[in-house]
This record gives structure tokens, C-alpha cells and sequence, in this order.
């Protein structure tokens, strides 16, 4: 967290979260947060995401993710959420779902991640 409230993660969710329209249901999330970022499948079967706003948002964004009952798809079942180290880069406003990775994230010249 920086000194105005803000912050930014990444993170890795694990489970039945391919297939299930949950990139779909979290971009509908973070957007109605006011949260910049994005979300996509990873070659790995799990979904990787960056959140970036305010640290009250962001921790609410995170506690949806992990909630089977409430949160993520109707569809999905979330088995973990794990927070990494977030990218430098700026994050894309408004939040956005990107194209699928074959590798979890692939550094591009800018800093953004590769996408394929």
C-alpha cells in the first residue's frame, strides 16, 4: 500500500475457473469497484489477474475471488487465491479481460505482459 490508500496485486486463482465465464464475472466486478487492471486464463488451467485502486476495493475484489458461494461465476469453484508480486507497469483503465497467456506472465519490452 502507498501513502494514498492505494495498492496493487496479482494474483493467481486456482480451481474450476476455465470454462465457467469467471474472466467474464470479473471484469463486471472490478469495473463496479472502480478498479484498473486485468484478468486471463493461463495455459495452466488457473486465472491471473492484476488489481489496481483503492486498498479497501482491492482486498473486497480479492475476498469475491475466493468466495464460491458469493463471488467468482456461478459455475466456478475456487480452490486458492494467491497473491504475488505485482507488475510495475501501469495497469489498463478501465479494468479489462486480456487474450489467454501460455505461460503465467510473459514480460513484453514495455513491461506490460506478452500477450498471445
Amino acid at each position: 500500500m502507498n501513502e494514498n490508500g492505494t495498492k496493487k496485486v496479482r494474483v493467481l486463482i486456482s480451481g474450476t475457473v476455465q470454462m465457467v465465464a469467471f474472466r467474464h464475472y470479473t471484469v463486471k466486478k472490478a469495473r463496479g469497484l472502480g478498479l484498473d487492471g486485468w484478468v486471463r486464463n493461463l495455459s495452466d488451467k488457473r486465472v491471473e489477474a492484476v488489481f489496481d485502486g483503492s486498498t479497501e476495493k482491492i482486498d473486497e475484489m480479492i475476498e469475491w475471488c475466493g468466495d464460491n458461494e458469493h463471488g467468482g461465476s456461478p459455475s466456478s469453484e475456487v480452490l486458492d487465491v494467491d497473491l504475488v508480486t505485482p507488475p510495475d507497469a501501469d495497469s489498463p483503465s478501465p479494468f479489462d479481460e486480456w487474450p489467454d497467456s501460455s505461460s503465467p506472465f510473459e514480460e513484453k519490452p514495455n513491461g506490460l505482459p506478452e500477450n498471445d
